[in-house]
């Protein structure tokens, strides 16, 4: 375990490596003590300084929903991040690249929570019924830290979140069967990727259940008008300045951005 120091010192690094544009090394090697508790302290520091500093909190971030990408990170379980207003963008924008260091884009669905949810003991219908939309989403995701990363690199890289875009149809969660929600991903007029919505976990709310049970362990859980990323269907895709990008969720609308 790492002292309350060596925590505040980490996420201290990471906040330079974010006003710098420029990642800092591995925490796990400046600190190869680090466990996983510690790593969510150190997300937690990096929030406050965040927050004191103007940003407000708008909701949560959940990765590693994948089998394989949890097997790749020697996990388990997903892990979580915080979503920033500053870090918050609607369909259509104009997003300058070099806010972030290496970005990549993912295909996801966010649910818009209609009451506070908490554990133990949540489950999908649980979650289903506390929804009051989904929405298409994307995450841009970006790392602070050099490679190789561990787990608890990215953990405490706030689950390694670097913006979220907004768009489409809202929909009621259970207006539609938000398992087979398919997306394609075309970048500069090429589909690169696509996905449906079920490989998340077998269930999208699913992660959001397992996140509300997982804040209540420490003392949080999820809130009313929260916006909660349930995890990518798509691999991630490089992105970079001159892309431009077209998501389309068939009935739920599309998503369009370019990066300038």
């Amino acid at each position: 375990m790492m002292t309350d120091e060596e925590r505040r010192l980490g996420a201290d690094s990471l906040l330079q490596a974010e006003r710098e544009l420029k990642p800092v090394q591995q925490l796990s090697k400046t600190f190869p003590h680090m466990e996983i508790e510690d790593a969510y302290r150190i997300q937690d520091l990096w929030a406050e300084a965040r927050i004191a500093a103007g940003a407000r909190m708008v909701g949560h971030k959940i990765g590693l929903t994948s089998r394989a990408m949890q097997q790749a990170s020697k996990m388990t379980e997903p892990d979580y991040g915080r979503i920033l207003d500053d870090a918050l963008y609607n369909d259509g924008a104009k997003i300058p690249a070099n806010l972030f260091i290496k970005p990549r884009l993912e295909v996801e669905l966010a649910f818009i929570m209609g009451e506070d949810l908490s554990g133990p003991g949540v489950r999908i219908y649980d979650v289903l019924r506390a929804t009051e939309l989904v929405v298409p989403a994307l995450e841009i995701i970006d790392y602070r830290t050099e490679v190789p990363r561990s787990i608890t690199d990215t953990i405490a890289d706030n689950a390694a979140f670097g913006a979220i875009v907004v768009g489409g149809r809202p929909v009621r969660p259970f207006d539609t069967d938000i398992r087979w929600v398919g997306a394609t991903l075309s970048q500069n007029g090429v589909i690169e990727e696509s996905g449906v919505s079920a490989a998340i976990m077998g269930h999208p709310a699913a992660g959001i259940a397992w996140l509300a049970n997982k804040l209540h362990a420490v003392g949080s859980k999820l809130e009313k008008g929260q916006i909660v990323l349930a995890g990518s269907f798509t691999r991630p895709v490089d992105i970079k300045a001159g892309d431009v990008i077209q998501v389309d969720y068939g009935p739920l609308g599309g998503i369009g951005v370019s990066f300038v």
